[in-house]
């Protein structure tokens, strides 16, 4: 499942706090805001200000929300 389009613009203008589930680890998961896209990837940055470019295909949600397990 590829995060779409709307949620993603949604993300960024609102400035949410988000939270990449990559596995089943939680120590794994990438936390920040979503700065820019493209039809692949997604780039995040982090809290430290250091930015990651993760694939569109992980599970994006809120840190507010329950943490989704894989």
């Amino acid at each position: 499942m590829v995060i779409s389009e709307e949620q993603l613009d949604q993300y960024r203008v609102e400035g949410i706090s988000l939270r990449v589930v990559r596995d089943g680890m939680e120590v794994n998961d990438v936390m920040g805001i979503v700065v820019a896209w493209d039809a692949d990837s997604v780039v995040i940055r982090k809290r430290n200000r250091k930015v990651v470019k993760l694939s569109r295909g992980y599970v994006y949600e809120p840190v507010t929300a329950p943490r989704t397990q894989l």
